[in-house]
């Protein structure tokens, strides 16, 4: 966060010296374009760092990652994102750590990573109930036995075309 405040500043300052030499050269500027044009490289280097967000952290993620559930948002403070929604957060699919259960082909266990922007990661073991398009994260006193079954889950149903469900439960 520190380094694009200081991005953004370096934009700031670096526009608005180029104005202030472009009015020593034409005096006919005025002198109100000079912080003007350094609020706007501001806002300019913000949103631009905003926007790519998505796009620079999910590039660094491993190549055995599937980015799922990006979402867009948009926010009466950032009125630009009703025109482009911004994404601000999504889940990646740790598919190298995928297992499923040796008796019941259709119980799938992954580790899922949450990113959201100005916050730490998360990631999460959940257990994909393939057959009845259900899922649960692991949790404490919740056991999987030999023969598939699942005691202690809280089990959600996930609805049709869920991006998580199916990169977990699709066949590799």
């Amino acid at each position: 966060m520190a380094l694009e405040l200081i991005g953004s500043f370096f934009v700031a300052g670096a526009l608005g010296l180029f104005v202030w030499a472009l009015r020593r050269r034409f005096a006919a500027l005025p002198k109100w374009l000079v912080p003007l044009s350094a609020g706007l490289g501001m806002i300019a280097a913000t949103v631009w760092l905003e926007y790519t967000w998505f796009d620079r952290v999910s590039a660094q993620l491993p190549q055995e990652f599937e980015v799922v559930d990006a979402e867009g948002t948009t926010s009466p403070l950032r009125p630009w994102t009703y025109l482009v929604p911004m994404t601000e957060r999504f889940s990646a699919l740790d598919l190298s750590k995928r297992a499923r259960h040796p008796q019941v082909n259709t119980l799938v266990t992954a580790q899922v990573f949450g990113f959201a922007r100005w916050q730490n990661p998360k990631n999460t073991l959940i257990v994909f109930d393939c057959a009845a398009t259900r899922q649960t994260p692991v949790v404490e006193g919740m056991q999987i036995d030999e023969a598939g079954v699942v005691t202690g889950a809280a089990w959600v149903t996930t609805e049709a075309g869920d991006e998580l469900h199916e990169a977990a439960c699709l066949e590799s």
